[in-house]
């Protein structure tokens, strides 16, 4: 059976939603709570953003610290995939902290074209609030607002008064979407400048930690650092550069990799390979260390929440691939990264008096061209060739026009009305399939209304039913064939690098580590999904939440429930 195809009840939403029964915001009724021995005092949430199940299997006999004590003493869940097609950093995170796919939770994608606005927006991007920042913050301010669910955070927070929230990343979409729509610190980092933000969402200021932490702790101080190997160069799996591979402006394919590059002074171009580096993770764990210190996070009979997501896996794997040496010595890092975190919350909190839950928001395709050297059938999909073999092929049926509104990742949009003709014009779609799959790469093409109900039998038709949201959905999906991406060309041929956002395995497939208290350790291989992680928590921490897509990992549980 696929995975996550067993949550029939998922199924049964989208079809509600389909048909009008049930609002964009469903009803929510509450689960039996699991009764462990001892409530935790603190819930720990960390996801790696972009890592892949296999990495455990190929790097954790290589790992010391803290990811290895996660594997060695915790439940690892060896068979958890997400079972939709938006294998993305903003619903990963929001399925993992809900516990609902995106057809519940309406967070479709990083991105979607708002129909209402004809304009690309965010999951995030929120005019009604402001900015917060170390200085006079300016920009386009972020918040939850368009989550349509409730985070288990928030939920432990109504449910236990005197609760404490934090959450933290460089992104915006992976710290709030962790968070939820309530909490007491949630902390991202500028895109472009690396300047520690917040916004009115959760408070009128910058908590005042934070604040102290970047005055004592600025990331300009790693200008001068390079990332070096932390291993001999023989011990890793990687070769020292791969065909295909990519890398932020001013490094090389190899190491060494000097933050500083060939800049007088830090800048933005620092700032985005210091953010592809480990030196972002180690900086976002001491951050994590200062928020347990200084608002005491798991330091009374309240239970409190620690969210992070640990971004720089991400940022290396779509420039250099994750066969590459510098996603094997990052993971390296992290874990020592982790280790140092696990150590803290030992000190401060108590060994055994918390709970931690590791996954991913997704994974990330090999990279084509190295796919290709290896005897793969793969390679690069250019969609502005796509949108405009669909464009000349409508403009044969309907005459000159514009007819696409926006490809956002393998979403097509069409302009008012087309959607409609596409449906009731059985020529026109065909037209428009054909076009689209005479470009190289190109496998399906199935509109998502009309195509992809829940009740499909297909199981690509079925991962579409997951993440469809009528209002931020696409109105066309194409799936391309396993190996190929969507990339972009330059002047100089294809930009290097590989990306996310299908339902092949390797973008579905991430790791589950349950570790600490209630947890029962081992090695698990029943089917599971990153849903299912809000409530196996909720229930070791005895609250009821709103119900989800998941179910409590009951078997991982060191207790039975009562």
């Amino acid at each position: 059976m696929p995975y996550g195809l067993r949550i029939r009840r998922s199924a049964r939403i989208v079809l509600m939603l389909l048909s009008g029964v049930l609002p964009a915001l469903l009803p929510l009724s509450a689960q039996t709570p699991y009764v462990p021995p001892q409530r935790p005092k603190l819930v720990v949430v960390l996801v790696v953003d972009q890592m892949r199940a296999d990495y455990i299997d190929r790097f954790r006999d290589r790992w010391h610290a803290g990811l290895r004590r996660l594997v060695d003493n915790g439940a690892w869940l060896r068979n958890a995939a997400y079972p939709y097609t938006a294998t993305e950093t903003c619903p990963g995170h929001a399925t993992i902290s809900t516990g609902v796919f995106p057809a519940t939770s309406g967070i479709v994608g990083n991105t979607w074209l708002d129909r209402q606005s004809s304009a690309v927006v965010t999951c995030t991007a929120d005019n009604s609030v402001r900015r917060e920042g170390l200085a006079d913050a300016k920009g386009i301010a972020d918040s939850p607002a368009r989550l349509r669910a409730p985070s288990l955070a928030e939920q432990l927070r109504a449910g236990n008064p005197g609760s404490r929230v934090v959450a933290m990343s460089v992104k915006a979409r992976a710290a709030i979407m962790l968070a939820g729509h309530r909490a007491d610190a949630v902390l991202w980092m500028d895109e472009a400048t690396g300047e520690l933000l917040t916004s009115s969402a959760y408070g009128d200021e910058m908590p005042s930690f934070a604040r102290e932490f970047v005055q004592a702790n600025p990331i300009s101080a790693d200008f001068s650092k390079t990332w070096t190997l932390t291993a001999p160069a023989a011990s890793y799996t990687g070769g020292h550069s791969i065909l295909g591979e990519g890398s932020p402006a001013g490094w090389t394919t190899t190491f060494p990799h000097p933050l500083s590059a060939a800049d007088k002074a830090p800048g933005n171009a620092f700032f985005a390979r210091w953010r592809a580096s480990p030196f972002a993770d180690a900086y976002l764990g001491r951050l994590a260390a200062a928020a347990v210190d200084r608002m005491k996070l798991g330091g009374d009979s309240s239970i409190d929440f620690l969210g992070i997501g640990f971004s720089a896996t991400d940022y290396v794997g779509h420039a250099f691939g994750p066969d590459s040496r510098e996603i094997e010595d990052e993971l390296l890092q992290l874990d020592q990264t982790i280790g140092a975190l696990l150590d803290k919350l030992d000190r401060a909190v108590g060994a055994g008096q918390y709970v931690v839950a590791l996954t991913a928001d997704h994974g990330v395709a090999p990279v084509p061209e190295q796919a290709q050297e290896q005897g793969r059938d793969a390679g690069r999909v250019d969609a502005r060739s796509v949108v405009d073999r669909i464009e000349r092929a409508m403009a044969d049926d309907l005459g000159q026009g514009h007819y696409v509104a926006q490809l956002v990742g393998s979403e097509l949009y069409f302009a008012p009305g087309i959607a409609g003709r596409l449906n009731s014009d059985p020529r026109l779609w065909h037209d428009v399939q054909q076009a689209a799959l005479a470009e190289p790469g190109v496998e399906r093409v199935l509109r998502r209304a009309k195509e992809a109900p829940a009740s499909a039998t297909d199981a690509f038709a079925r991962a579409l039913s997951f993440d469809f949201f009528p209002e931020r959905s696409g109105d066309v999906s194409i799936r391309l064939k396993p190996n190929w991406i969507f990339s972009a060309r330059t002047a100089t041929g294809w930009a290097g690098g590989t990306t996310h956002g299908s339902a092949n395995d390797y973008d579905q497939r991430v790791p589950i580590i349950l570790f600490g208290e209630g947890i029962k350790p081992g090695r698990y291989t029943m089917s599971a999904t990153p849903a299912d992680i809000a409530p196996t928590l909720a229930s070791l921490s005895g609250i009821r939440i709103a119900k989800t897509d998941g179910r409590v990992l009951k078997e991982t549980l060191s207790a039975p429930s009562r």
